[in-house]
Parts: structure tokens; sequence; C-alpha cells
């Protein structure tokens, strides 16, 4: 919790976007929730931060300058290649970047434009709303959504200029930095490495982390000799939050009991509250109006706080997500 700035505060939302290697945005008003929870301030945060495709191919906030070392893990891929063939691919992608520069920048003005040209299957798979040739050129580096809240893209120029092998070093210094104490295979998990890829995190040098045992799992982490102070009483969690989504074992934080209350059988994240470091029930914010739910009876006060601190996210967010 201390890492992931739950258990102190970040005031810079830049700054705590490279610290955590990227706020998870599938819903992009997570950004919103994630930063506030850990002290940022969220003025012009639509526009302060890059909305791409990162890792497991699922949506983050990202400080720009920070986007050519963290796409280097995973320039070029794309099923489309399996689809259509590199070749092809590289010639649709080269004209979407003509019309994005002759100023088309929707997907649906797209798919209007290739209506003559491509079947009705190559449509729904090259401009699928789950991204398709966009989540392509954005590993590039070549493009990214115009702000948080668009659907609209925008040309960026972030192409990595390192290799997979010299920037993962790096990550994952920053992985267990944030993210540790956690496993290698939490490491894989979060980077986004499936079945042989996960070798080249087993192949790396180790002995800079600190690390201990915990049953047949070995665990790492870097030790900055900072005071961890103690677990928060009270901490409420965005949707998809990284103390939540990024680990393969959430147990330690999320019980098994509760888990298909927290996350929805689509793998959707809902907002959650945690009491000393577990999740224990659920928040939000519907129709303008703060909404607590816990799952045992807690404590009056800690009812009463937990609606006050998600009250005062309701006013910081109102307008603006």
């Amino acid at each position: 919790m201390h890492g992931l700035y739950l258990s102190r505060e970040c005031s810079d939302l830049e700054e705590l976007s490279r610290e955590l290697m990227g706020l998870h945005c599938w819903f992009h008003r997570n950004v919103a929730f994630s930063a506030l929870i850990r002290g940022a301030e969220i003025a012009g945060w639509k526009q302060a931060l890059t909305k791409t495709w990162l890792y497991r191919g699922t949506l983050h906030g990202v400080a720009e300058d920070d986007l050519p070392q963290l796409l280097a893990l995973h320039v070029n891929n794309s099923y489309l290649a399996q689809w259509w063939g590199a070749d092809r691919l590289d010639d649709l992608a080269d004209e979407v970047l003509r019309l994005m520069e002759d100023g088309v920048f929707s997907r649906a003005e797209m798919r209007e434009i290739f209506a003559d040209r491509l079947s009705e299957e190559d449509i729904r798979m090259v401009f699928s709303p789950w991204g398709g040739i966009f989540v392509y050129l954005a590993r590039l580096g070549k493009v990214a959504f115009r702000d948080m809240t668009s659907r609209d893209f925008d040309l960026i120029d972030a192409a990595p200029t390192r290799s997979r092998e010299e920037v993962l070093p790096e990550l994952l210094r920053r992985y267990f930095a944030a993210y540790g104490p956690a496993t290698l295979a939490d490491a894989a998990w979060f980077l986004g490495f499936w079945g042989p890829e996960k070798k080249l995190l087993k192949d790396m040098d180790l002995s800079e982390f600190s690390r201990f045992d915990c049953g047949s799992s070995t665990y790492y982490y870097v030790d900055d000799g900072a005071d961890l102070g103690e677990i928060p009483e009270l901490t409420l969690l965005s949707g998809f939050d990284p103390v939540i989504v990024s680990y393969v074992d959430r147990s330690a934080v999320l019980s098994p009991e509760y888990r298909s209350r927290a996350v929805m059988k689509s793998g959707i994240c809902l907002p959650t509250v945690a009491v000393n470091g577990r999740v224990a029930g659920l928040w939000n914010i519907k129709n303008g109006a703060p909404i607590v739910e816990f799952f045992d009876t807690q404590e009056p006060r800690i009812v009463r706080e937990t609606k006050e601190r998600v009250d005062f996210i309701r006013f910081r967010t109102a307008g603006r997500i």
C-alpha cells in the first residue's frame, strides 16, 4: 500500500502515473477516482495524461514522456497480422495515418471511408470498438486517444527508441519498486508476458532486489529504507485499482468469498472499500449521489467516514468526469 500510494500521498497526477506505470482507465472516471484517493490534484486531468493501450491490451492514462519506454514491451504485437498478414496490415495502417493527417480522427468516419473496399467482416475486425487497427498504431507510438474521455484519436510521436530487452530491466525495477513485494508471476501478468515470454523474466539478473520466501513463492521488492507506516484502517479503492488487478493472486486484498461481488463476470472491477487492507464493500457515484454498500456489518464510524470520503470524491469530480 505504501508503494501504490494508498498509505501516503502523491500530489502530482503525472508523477503518480509514472510511479504506477500508468493508471488503468477502461472507464475513464476511474483515473480521477484513483488520483483523488492517492492525494493527486485532478485539475486538467483529461489532457494531463495520454490515454492508450498498454501491457495486457488494457487502456491506461500515461505521462506522455513515459510512453516510448512502456510501449517498447509489445511494439508491433497485433492479432490483425494473423488475420490479414503483416504486409496488408502495414498498408492499411499507412492509409489510416494519411487519413488522420487529413483530419479524419474517428472510428465511425473510418468505417464509412473503407465501407466500399473492405468486407463487413473486415470492417468489424479492423475498426472494432475494442481497438482494431488503432491498437496496432498505438503500440507503434503513432496514435492515442484525443484525451481521457474522447473516443476519437490523435497522431502522436512516441515511437519506442529502444528494444524490449533494453527497457525490461528498468521496467522490472519500476514494477518491484511500486508493486513489490511481488512474484515473477505477478510481474509477468502485469507486463503482459504470456507463455514462452515469461522466460525473459526468469533469465534476468534479480540480485539487486530484496526478497523473501512465503510458501512456495519468492517475493521481490526494492528496499529503499523508507518508513512504510501502518496499513490504513480505511481505504477507498478505484475501479480496477492497481492493488487488486496487478497480481496473479488477489486473495491478500480480496477474499474469494467476495470476489464475485467486486469483480463482475465480464471482468469489470468495481470501486471498493478496504478495511484494514482487505476489501469489505463497494462504493460508487450514481446519478450524482454517493453509494456505499458493505458486505458485512461495520462499526458506525467506519460507515460514516466511508460515506464522507465518497461524498468528497463526488464533490471534487462534479462536472469533471
